[in-house]
């Protein structure tokens, strides 16, 4: 069997199981098996298909019709504009993460230090610390999760320091500038809805937020306004649905805006950490 032929029998199987973007899943399999880029497959796309290939190939559209993300199959994610290693112990990065990353760069010129609240893949805390160059810090509470970030912040030259703990509670009061989150905020009582193959592969504590979606976020706001230095800013990944109920756990905050993603639905919350009381 050659390169062409392999492809199109992919792209069939896949179109037949209904999976998205069948020829574009087909190319990266098969490019993941053979260990070569686009442009290669093509210009041999007469090539005889070597065994070892083909058992790959053959194994990885296994897993993609089961439902396995092509992510964790080939172990990669684009996010802006880099390479990230993902497994099944973070999310995959997602595009509309992105805009977290454009608000806090926006905001980045006034800023000496950026924390990253539950930073999976370490995709927030790498981009930050390759486009600012400033002091940043990245959480989690999964160790599993930071032995991924460590090796992409590590492969990809950002310095980034990883602390193991619940939010933000191994780290000392006034500490940051800027904190940054895309915390777990999926309705568990939406959980049947979610796309099956995120509800049965992508790691649920960091997608479930309590059955409205809004539990870690109430934990959020207040560890984030103690990590903050006075006039610092606080930036969330939400739900489209969360603005609301969003705006008001921040009540009392200043200068609360929500930055929307291409769709035009709301996606980021941006807030400064209300001023301390004068004293009399």
């Amino acid at each position: 069997m050659d390169i062409r032929t392999a492809l199109l029998q992919g792209r069939q199987l896949l179109e037949e199981a209904g999976i998205a973007a069948p020829r574009l899943t087909a190319e990266v399999l098969l490019m993941h098996a053979i260990g070569c880029e686009r442009a290669w497959l093509y210009a041999h796309s007469d090539d005889e298909l070597r065994e070892l290939w083909w058992i790959h190939y053959g194994r990885y559209l296994h897993e993609r019709l089961k439902g396995k993300p092509t992510q964790y199959i080939t172990g990669r994610q684009e996010f802006y504009g880099r390479e990230f290693r993902v497994t099944p112990d973070v999310l995959i990065p997602r595009p509309e993460t992105e805009h977290s990353v454009e608000a806090a760069l926006e905001l980045a010129r006034e800023a000496r230090s950026i924390v990253d609240i539950g930073t999976g893949s370490g995709a927030i805390a790498v981009t930050l610390a390759l486009e600012t160059k400033l002091r940043i810090v990245a959480t989690d509470i999964s160790e599993r999760a930071l032995r991924i970030a460590r090796g992409n912040a590590a492969r990809l030259g950002a310095a980034v320091d990883f602390v193991a703990c619940d939010l933000g509670y191994a780290l000392r009061d006034g500490a940051f500038d800027l904190v940054v989150s895309n915390p777990p905020y999926v309705p568990g009582a939406d959980k049947e809805n979610v796309q099956k193959e995120v509800r049965e592969y992508e790691p649920h504590v960091a997608l479930f937020g309590g059955l409205d979606g809004l539990d870690v976020c109430r934990r959020l706001i207040p560890e984030a306004r103690r990590l903050l230095r006075p006039g610092g800013v606080l930036i969330v990944e939400i739900g489209a649905l969360m603005e609301q109920q969003m705006r008001q756990l921040l009540a009392g905050w200043r200068d609360t805006f929500v930055k929307t993603d291409l769709a035009g639905l709301p996606r980021v919350v941006v807030a400064r950490r209300p001023s301390p009381p004068a004293v009399s």
